[in-house]
């Protein structure tokens, strides 16, 4: 039986796979392994993935890659398999190093959701315990979980919380059945009104279609007074999903009005960043744009599309996504520390307040400087 008072001790296994064994006296004798592995350089990972059935885009190599290329964070994995077997199981973090914000571990960052890839009656427990852990030897002042599924750890640790919304469509039923579902007025008639006015579509990944998708996402993002992130992370998520990427622009004539972007993964296709020129909202540019996103899901025999999390507090944008067809859940976040200063700004109403005068300070600057300011602050908030 696993229990959290055991001790965990490192030691290496192979060379780039470090492993640790609970070791305390009154448990040696069912003593459960445990290894850390790198997911980027360990051979068994994309297999891993392909099979287990709560593997999302955001465990996958190529999401991964992008994080490390464009933020430096280092991915590590926890396992019970040994560096002989082939992994049966998984939980993946990224470390997080910043000088602004301290040491952490993050169960994904920028990440909508991070499921623990273990099928185990004592997976509070085994992440309870890969947590302390981390606490204790690398420093970190706080963990952070996404699961889409709660997950309270049974461990003596200060634990803070922050719910969101998520939102998935099934496109198990036929395309006219799924167009019938939407809401009449509020999307049915916004499709329709999109393909009345003429614009145009256009997919792909070429540097055109990036162009003009990042220059309305720093527009959108600048109406919200948030600093977007550095093109460069965009480059390189294109560099690493390949043909899984796409981009989605939606022009007026030969104006970019609206842009998503999508990547697929399994048998899902996700959205991930929208964007548009509000000048143009009226015309349906943005239904346009999920639309064929979901014409094309079901056109590849895809299950699902994933529509992302949205805030708890922004019910508008709550009752869009309803009004699609999507089923709503819950997500909660979790931080777990030593110290419960370390977790208290996760607080919600804490952390509205300081939403707030961020976007106070924010307001008061050039949108010049909140897009400088974005590129040199991503990397510390991840």
């Amino acid at each position: 039986m696993v229990t959290s008072a055991t001790i965990i001790d490192a030691d290496v296994v192979v060379p780039g796979v470090r492993s640790w064994q609970r070791s305390d006296a009154i448990t040696r004798s069912s003593a459960l392994r445990i290894h850390c592995i790198q997911p980027l350089k360990d051979p068994r990972w994309d297999n891993f993935l392909s099979w287990h059935p709560r593997a999302s885009v955001f465990h996958s190599s190529a999401w991964l890659k992008a994080l490390n290329q464009t933020y430096g964070y280092e991915p590590i994995a926890y396992t019970t398999s040994s560096a002989a077997d082939d992994l049966k199981d998984a939980v993946v973090f990224c470390r997080v190093n910043s000088w602004l914000t301290g040491r952490r571990l993050v169960s994904l960052p920028f990440s909508d959701h991070c499921e623990p890839l273990i099928d185990s009656p004592h997976l509070d427990l085994i992440v309870a315990s890969i947590i302390e852990r981390e606490i204790r030897q690398q420093h970190c002042r706080y963990a952070e979980m996404r699961p889409l599924c709660g997950l309270e750890l049974r461990a003596p640790l200060h634990r803070t919380t922050v719910r969101y919304a998520f939102h998935q469509l099934d496109l198990e039923p036929e395309l006219a059945t799924i167009f019938r579902n939407f809401h009449r007025d509020s999307i049915q008639r916004k499709i329709r009104r999109s393909e009345r006015e003429g614009l145009i579509y256009r997919e792909g990944v070429g540097q055109d279609l990036l162009e003009q998708f990042y220059g309305l996402f720093t527009q959108t993002r600048a109406k919200h007074r948030v600093p977007a992130q550095p093109k460069q992370w965009f480059v390189n998520l294109i560099e690493c999903f390949a043909d899984a990427l796409k981009i989605r622009v939606a022009y007026k004539e030969d104006r970019a009005i609206a842009a998503m972007l999508t990547l697929r993964h399994k048998d899902t296709l996700v959205y991930k960043y929208g964007c548009s020129d509000p000048t143009f909202n009226n015309l349906g540019s943005m239904h346009l744009l999920y639309w064929r996103a979901i014409q094309d899901a079901k056109a590849m025999g895809l299950g699902y599309f994933d529509l992302g999390r949205t805030d708890a507090d922004q019910k508008g944008l709550i009752t869009f996504k309803n009004r699609w067809g999507a089923a709503q859940s819950d997500l909660m976040y979790a931080r777990y520390s030593a110290s419960k200063n370390a977790t208290h700004f996760f607080d919600l109403s804490i952390r509205n307040t300081k939403t707030s005068i961020a976007k106070y300070v924010l307001s008061c600057m050039p949108t010049d400087l909140v897009s400088k300011l974005g590129h040199m602050l991503y990397r510390h908030v991840g």
